[in-house]
This record gives structure tokens, sequence and C-alpha cells, in this order.
């Protein structure tokens, strides 16, 4: 996925010499066609991700379209009084690209998890906040929140879901999956756990709908609320902790939306910090965020 975010910045470098590119200190493999096309547009602030943020905002409130990058929790959680203080609340063009979301980077421990900011970030006034599910979708997105303009977060996965390339609209939720015994709403690669959930219980006779909830914020309440209703019975997935993210984002929704829910069930990361390393792969399975935990949650949640 930073494959195709670098791509879409440089393509939109050379529409809009405003843009501008600062890291962290990280990256250059990925960065080096943009920084070899637009080296006046590339800033290395260092292992300083603070400044970083501090320096994009004031460069976007001069007139530039700033994007910064790194991984994880360092653009973000690092930097939530800058992103609060300065970004957010002076309304500025900065985008906030964190690559590593949820647990892509799981060799390296709780420091590198990006599990918290899913939920923190959708709480900033002005912020927009996006996960893909697949490259295609990251190349889209980063066009459609540079068009919005103001403050965004982009949070790119390491996996991907494996969607054939189609239709995506910052903002509203996309069904990946025709179903209307029970509905999965998931969020970035993880996506495709929920597509692999419903290939299992279709061969039981299920037919389980998947709606790819790519945007966070703005909320596509309506959409979730027409997905709900025609199911009853829905569950969440996501690879974030189970409090304040996906989950209570869809529960608000249906509750305010006044849908007759029959059953309810949030699969993500509980209230505690995970104690295990490993890669993507693994640590789902640990924490029962792969196919198999959402195909057993449908099973117990429709008695089969």
């Amino acid at each position: 996925m930073r494959d195709s975010f670098i791509r879409a910045l440089t393509d939109l470098a050379g529409e809009d010499r405003n843009v501008m590119l600062i890291s962290g200190d990280l990256g250059f493999g990925v960065l080096d066609d943009f920084i070899a096309r637009y080296p006046d547009n590339f800033i290395n602030a260092g292992v300083a991700e603070q400044n970083m943020t501090a320096v994009a905002c004031g460069m976007a409130m001069a007139g530039a379209r700033a994007y910064t990058y790194s991984i994880g929790n360092f653009p973000t959680l690092r930097c939530l009084e800058q992103l609060r203080n300065d970004v957010c609340y002076h309304q500025a063009d900065v985008i906030v690209v964190a690559v590593g979301g949820g647990l892509s980077y799981g060799q390296l421990g709780m420091s590198h998890f990006a599990t918290e900011d899913l939920a923190i970030l959708r709480t900033l006034p002005d912020m927009a906040v996006v996960a893909p599910s697949d490259p295609w979708q990251a190349y889209a997105l980063t066009r459609q929140l540079h068009q919005r303009g103001g403050p965004g977060y982009l949070r790119l996965d390491k996996a991907q879901a494996g969607l054939p390339e189609g239709p995506v609209e910052l903002g509203k939720v996309r069904e990946v999956r025709a179903g209307s015994d029970a509905v999965i709403f998931a969020t970035g690669g993880i996506v495709g756990e929920a597509l692999a959930a419903a290939d299992l219980l279709a061969g039981e006779g299920l037919a389980i709908r998947v709606v790819d909830v790519h945007t966070l914020k703005p909320f596509d309440a309506d959409g979730v609320c027409t997905a709900a209703r025609a199911c009853g019975w829905v569950l969440t997935l996501e690879e974030h902790t189970v409090v304040g993210g996906l989950g209570g984002a869809v529960a608000e929704a249906c509750l305010e939306g006044g849908v007759p829910i029959r059953g309810f069930r949030r699969i993500g990361l509980a209230d505690q910090f995970p104690d295990e390393v490993g890669d993507q792969r693994h640590l789902r399975a640990r924490y029962g965020l792969d196919r198999d935990a959402v195909a057993a949650a449908l099973r117990a949640m429709l008695d089969r």
C-alpha cells in the first residue's frame, strides 16, 4: 500500500507543486522516485516526529499541502498534541500517513503496534480518518483526501484484502459481498479475513454480507444503517482495540439510526496490550482476529 500511496503523491506533485512530503527519517527505498523527481518538495525531519508535524502545519499555513510519513504510532500518538493544537485547530492542510497499521510490524512489539489510532484520531475535529483495504484503494483515496483538503489521516496496512479494483468514494462504505443472513463491517487489510470467513460460512449455507468501511470519518452512517437493517445480525472486525474504533462507530450509527439489531458483536483487540510478538498472520490468529474466529463468532450469533 505504501508504494501505491507514494505513486499517488508523486502524481499529485506533478499536478500541484504545493505538495510537500516530510519523512521521519525512514522509507527512502519507497520514497526515492518522489525525491528524485521533486527534491525541493521533500524534507527529512529526522527522528523528531513532533517537530515534523509542527513544521508540516507551519508549511500548510503558508500555502503548502503537507504530508507527514512515518511508522504506525510515531506520526500519530506521539504527535497527538501537535495534531490537535496545531493541525486540527487551524484546519491546516496536513495529511498524516502511517505505514504499518494494526499489527503490521508485529515482530517489533507493542511500541510498533498501531492499535489505538483510529479511536483517538477520529475524535479530533475536522480530521478525516481513512484505512484502505488494498493498494488500489490507497491510490484513489490519497487523491480524494488531497482534493478534500484539511486535516487527514491515512492508515496503510501491510496486509491487503485482495479485492478487484472498482469505484471507491471517500466517506462512503462499499459492499464487497452480498448476503442477508448477517453483515460484517471491516476496515483496512483485515477485510480479507472477513471475506474468507464469509466463504467458510457459504459452505454451510449462510449468506454473509461484507462491507468495507475504508473511511471511519466522515462516517457513512446511512450506508451502515442500510446494511445493518437488511441483515439484522451485525459483526464488526478491526485490527485495533474494540474500544472506540470501528465497532463503536457502527454501534453509535445503528443506535442513533433506530436500526432494530437482532445481535451485535465486535471483534478486535481486548482492552489490554498484546503480550506476544510475531508476524501479522500469527498475531491475528493469536488474538482472535482471523477468519476462523470471525466464522466461529457468526455461528454462535446465528445459533449454528
